[in-house]
């Protein structure tokens, strides 16, 4: 309790000092990036074989199970077992692929973001430092409840990133759209 009205009159300091303080959404900013961009793509490259294979799986599955069901009256109990014990198996195979594929792509995108997320400290720091800010917070790691309009810098970061490393920003083109994994919330 007692940090917390130190921090109130820090808040207020800056003001009168002619220091600024600001908000940066340091997840959005990567993935705003052409670095961010283009490594997005590059990760939907690399899974999108594995995403085939866990489709045409869950197509196997489904014949398998339209077919026990129009069988059903049909079977033999010796058949109706083994189908069903062969459809079981292939669900098991299917959930550790799937489990597989989300822990490697997990593993991946947390290699990229910290990479990345290495350069972007940087360039806060880098704009931070030359535009006077006394602190840059990341609004989507401390809530923020409310910030004056100006104080969210995230697309000057942006810029600057990309202007600090053109080649990867050239690099990706256009936006690229969120990577197409299993069935995950957003860490």
């Amino acid at each position: 309790l007692m940090v917390y009205p130190a921090f109130l009159a820090a808040q207020t300091a800056p003001a009168a000092s002619g220091d600024k303080i600001g908000v940066v959404d340091i997840q959005q900013a990567i993935m705003d990036t052409g670095e961010g961009k283009q490594a997005i793509q590059d990760l939907q490259k690399k899974y999108q074989p594995r995403e085939t294979e866990i489709q045409q799986r869950q197509q196997d599955i489904q014949q398998l199970q339209q077919q026990i069901q129009k069988q059903m009256t049909t079977l033999s109990a010796d058949e109706q077992r083994r189908m069903s014990h062969e459809l079981q198996e292939k669900q098991t195979v299917l959930q550790r692929l799937e489990q597989d594929a989300q822990s490697s792509f997990q593993y991946d995108r947390d290699s990229v973001m910290r990479q990345l997320g290495q350069k972007m400290v940087t360039v806060i720091n880098q704009y931070a430092s030359t535009h006077g800010f006394a602190l840059v917070i990341d609004g989507s790691q401390v809530p923020v409840y409310y910030a004056a309009k100006g104080v969210d810098i995230t697309p000057e970061i942006v810029k600057l990133y990309n202007s600090s490393h053109p080649a990867q920003a050239a690099a990706a083109g256009g936006a690229a759209t969120g990577p197409k994994t299993p069935a995950k919330p957003k860490p």
